[in-house]
């Protein structure tokens, strides 16, 4: 069986995406359903948005593992994993993909909190006397 896997992250969360074509549109979440694991309906949309820019939508079957970080981080995460996967389909598409930034990966993490403070840059509260 012929499928397109693409490799996507954000933060801590990492995601990998299988692109199956000719498939009945049926998308599986860490084994749960799409619409289960990402119950917000404008996840899904942020999600899907690569496949919905070339009319992509039920011509795949997609099965996504999902883990570390939030339900946040794993959104993009999958989105990034999505549009790297048709561009290994069809590099035809890489252009448009591009454009929209959804091949750009989001390279901010969370600043480490450093000894002798309260946070990443926070300082404990100084007092003269």
């Amino acid at each position: 069986m012929e499928e397109f896997i693409g490799i996507g992250r954000r933060k801590t969360a990492v995601s990998s995406v299988r692109l199956r074509p000719k498939g009945k549109g049926q998308i599986n979440v860490n084994g749960r359903k799409f619409e289960e694991y990402f119950d917000d309906p404008s996840q899904r949309e942020i999600i899907l948005a690569p496949l919905a820019k070339f009319d992509l939508e039920g011509e795949y079957d997609i099965v996504i593992r999902a883990k570390g970080g939030g339900i946040n981080g794993q959104m993009i995460a999958t989105r990034l994993g999505i549009a790297r996967a048709l561009v290994k389909q069809d590099e035809a598409k890489r252009h448009d993909l591009k454009e929209l930034g959804y091949l750009t990966r989001d390279a901010r993490k969370r600043e480490r909190k450093k000894y002798g403070q309260a946070g990443a840059r926070k300082k404990f509260q100084f007092s003269k006397r």
